[in-house]
Order: structure tokens, then sequence, then C-alpha cells
């Protein structure tokens, strides 16, 4: 008899998240060769067209999931911690599910718990890599602001099913199929009674691409001077694909929004490149970028504690660089094309 994964496929302006696609590559690996059906859960608003559907279930067939559950409801557009919880309830209830798998996102970290909470299941939070050792999964997740790690495991004979919320950029994607295919099933929900209803939703946006899943980061501290030092950075950022960061310092200087803020006390990122730019590297800091796969540091000061963990580090006014790092980046993309 198969077993059943479930994910929540994360919806952002009004695109698939990649950390939906990551958590059916997380429902793969924990699957491994045992016969497993492999679950997405989608919650739209109700006018969401056919081909958006096909769209948002081929990307998720490609990657390895079987069936996706499409659920919805004219609130869906913006979250709702009840009627999400609702909602999930109810598809868990159908898929009766081993695993549930989040991304480590603003909303899964409100929803998972309070499915584990409602479900009296446990639950591991912001594992970056799943593994199989001794017929157990381990999951790995950083502890202390990073400094150390951890591998937990589930246990105990509980009916619930184990809940994991995995941090975005951190499992390798399985490789996609595009030729695979599955089952949508619309499933019809009435929602709870309500405690709160959501009006509007005012968003303060700071760029097109999240900063948890940007795949390269140009961030700037105190060394951008002004907010329109940001401009330069910006600027690159835009030749990269990237998104733009920031030291909790810039935050705190008023040069930018608290959005941007990379550190401790604001998002941790996990980008394939982070060009810290006029950043002293605080471990307030490091704490939230330590994890990037290549650190590139810009600083005047030769000493700045960001050159200890640079895998590159460049000597110089982030002006005088920065603009010169754009004009041959754009060169050599214009040249690749």
């Amino acid at each position: 008899m198969s077993r059943t994964i479930l994910t929540f496929a994360e919806i952002r302006n009004h695109e698939l998240r990649q950390v939906a696609l990551e958590e059916v590559s997380a429902a793969v690996k924990i699957a491994g060769t045992a016969p497993t059906e492999i679950a997405s859960c989608l919650l739209v608003p109700v006018d969401t067209s056919l081909d958006i559907l096909e769209r948002y279930a081929g990307s998720l067939f490609a990657y390895g999931a079987n069936r996706v559950y499409v659920l919805k409801h004219a609130d869906f557009a913006a979250y709702h911690a009840e009627l999400y919880l609702g909602a999930v309830q109810h598809v868990v209830s159908t898929a009766n599910p081993e695993f549930i798998i989040f991304g480590h996102t603003s909303v899964g970290r409100d929803l998972a718990p309070r499915l584990a909470s409602t479900l009296q299941a446990g639950q591991i939070s912001d594992v970056t890599a799943i593994q199989h050792e001794d017929g157990k999964l381990l999951c790995t997740r950083p502890l202390y602001a990073g400094k150390a790690v951890e591998q937990r495991a589930f246990t105990g004979t509980s009916a619930a099913p184990s809940i994991i919320t995995i941090r975005p950029n951190n499992i390798p994607l399985s490789a996609p199929d595009s030729s695979r295919s599955g089952e949508v099933i619309e499933v019809a929900f009435a929602p709870p009674s309500l405690r709160t209803i959501v009006r509007d939703v005012v968003r303060k946006t700071s760029g097109t691409l999240d900063l948890s899943e940007a795949k390269i980061i140009v961030s700037g501290g105190r060394g951008v001077k002004s907010a329109d030092g940001f401009k330069p950075l910006e600027e690159l950022a835009s030749v990269l694909n990237g998104a733009v960061g920031a030291s909790r310092g810039a935050c705190d200087a008023g040069y930018c929004d608290y959005g941007l803020q990379i550190g401790q006390t604001g998002k941790v990122v996990t980008p394939e490149i982070y060009i810290a730019c006029g950043i002293s590297g605080a471990i307030q800091h490091l704490a939230g970028m330590s994890g990037s796969r290549v650190i590139i540091a810009v600083n005047k000061d030769p000493e700045a504690p960001i050159f200890k963990v640079a895998d590159y580090g460049i000597v110089g006014d982030l002006f005088e660089v920065v603009p010169l790092l754009t004009t041959a980046f754009r060169e050599f993309l214009e040249h690749e094309a």
C-alpha cells in the first residue's frame, strides 16, 4: 500500500513560488524507492482561469507530484490564517498524508504550526537538508543563527502526519520532466465561520524578486551613505536579475525600507551569489547570509570582518567598484546572448 506526502503549493503575485517546487523535490527525496503518492494543495481565487491552473499543475507534475488538489474561494487571493487552515485541514482529511511539507516562508511559518497544533502533529521547522539513515528520516536545521546545525527525526507512532517546513533555496530541485502528468482534483470546500475578515492588503514592495528565493543578492550597508547610494546596487542587481538587500545599519539609518533587511533580526537568505557592498560584517548580519554559496565583499576597509567570510574580496570604494562590475557583467551577458 502506497503512502501519501502532501505539499502546500504557495502562490505569490499570481505565480507559483520556487519553494513550492522545492517542496515537491523534498517529497521525492523522502519517498525514496517506496511506493508513494506525492500530492500538492493549491488554494486559488474563484476567478483563476483553467490555463493558469494547468500551468501551476504542470509545474508541480514536472518535478514529481502525482496529484494536485485545487480549492477555490474568493478570499484565497490574500493569506487568511483561519481560512487557509480550514482549507488545508480539509485536504488533509481527504488525502490522509504521512508527511506535510510547507515552505519556511512568512505564510508557512504561520500556517504550519497552526496545523500541527490542530492535528496534534509533530513538526520540524526551517529544514535545510533531508536524508535517510538507519531507517530514519533525518532533517537538518540550523541553530544559534547558523553557528551550529542539528539533525532531528520524528519518533513515536502518532496517527497524525509529520509536518516539515523547508528553508527556500536549500533543497535541490529534482530533474524536471515536462512529459509527466497527473490528476487534478477540484475539492468542494465550505469555509469555517470566520472570526476575522481581511478587507484589504497593503503591500510595501521593494523589488520584484523575493529575497528568500533570489539566486543573486546585491546588498548594501552603511557604506552606501544615503538612499541614493542604493541606486548603483539596484542597477547591478537588475543586470544580474537579482534582488537588493541591506544590513540593519542601512535600514536604521533610513537609507532603505526594513523589508530589505538581512540578518539575525531580518531575513535569512541562501542565494548562489551574495554581493556585500559597504557592509562591515557584524555577526548579526552574517547570521542572515553566511549560508550563501559564494560571497563577494566590496569594502574600502581591508580589515572589515566581512572579508573573513567572503570567497572573493575587493578593497575599494563601492561607488567606483560597483559601476565597473555592472559594466563588466552587462558586456559579458550581452556577448553571451
